[in-house]
């Protein structure tokens, strides 16, 4: 695998409330990864000191490219207990695409079915594209059940290298990883590596996830990073 991975589509400016760069910062820091795109995903409602969903409305007047980099728009959206999303979808469908998460302070853990089932019922949503960081064990899913769902829909599952760096908090964060990849190597369902940068020192980190990939022999024809078209068709913006 050579990792030759020029996009990073899951990470937060300051306006996402506990992240620390401007757009132009973090655009910045991505040229100097040499990536060709990046994707800012601001948090949702749900979590504390994130945008007020108007944000949304206005992401035309951004730059299409910053420090010849091509910028993208999405939004971490939270899986809420009903297996609803947090935001309306009359700004969902502001987005070039969204990135359904499970996360404690808007989820509270119903056991591993449950759990699945109210995530994969946010996958039917069309601009739903990825799911991040499915990894874990404080709020467990079913990876078999995962894994063929985001087949059915359309849907690429993250390696977030974020989680990885903090794995001693996500509970068992690398068996499932592993239990996932091979998952999505065997029903050839693709994955997205991110960084989750909520720094611009982050932009671009893919080392760890880089690791795990190569460890457990993943198929790098399922990673989405290594190709713009690739990406774009993805998410339906070819």
């Amino acid at each position: 695998m050579n990792h030759t991975w020029i996009l990073d589509i899951h990470t937060h400016t300051l306006a996402s409330g506990h992240a620390y760069g401007t757009i132009r910062e973090m655009a910045y820091a991505a040229s100097m990864r040499n990536l060709q795109l990046i994707g800012f995903s601001e948090h949702a409602p749900g979590i504390p000191g994130t945008v007020d969903p108007f944000y949304y409305v206005n992401l035309k007047v951004i730059p299409s490219e910053l420090y010849g980099v091509e910028i993208i728009h999405g939004s971490e959206i939270n899986v809420l207990n009903d297996g609803t999303l947090s935001l309306e979808q009359k700004y969902i469908d502001k987005l070039d695409y969204a990135i359904a998460g499970m996360h404690l302070p808007c989820y509270q853990d119903v056991g591993r079915r449950s759990n699945t089932e109210n995530l994969i019922a946010c996958l039917k949503n069309e601009k739903v594209c990825f799911v991040s960081h499915p990894d874990d064990d404080h709020i467990p899913l079913d990876y078999e059940m995962l894994v063929y769902a985001a087949k059915t829909y359309h849907v690429a599952l993250e390696v977030n290298n974020s989680s990885l760096v903090k794995k001693e908090r996500r509970w068992n964060c690398v068996e499932n990883y592993e239990t996932m990849l091979a998952l999505c190597d065997r029903y050839r369902v693709p994955v997205i590596v991110s960084s989750d940068a909520h720094d611009p020192s982050w932009v671009g980190e893919f080392s760890l996830a880089a690791e795990l990939l190569e460890r457990v022999g993943f198929d790098e024809e399922l990673v989405l990073n290594t190709d713009i078209k690739k990406l774009r068709a993805f998410i339906g913006m070819e």
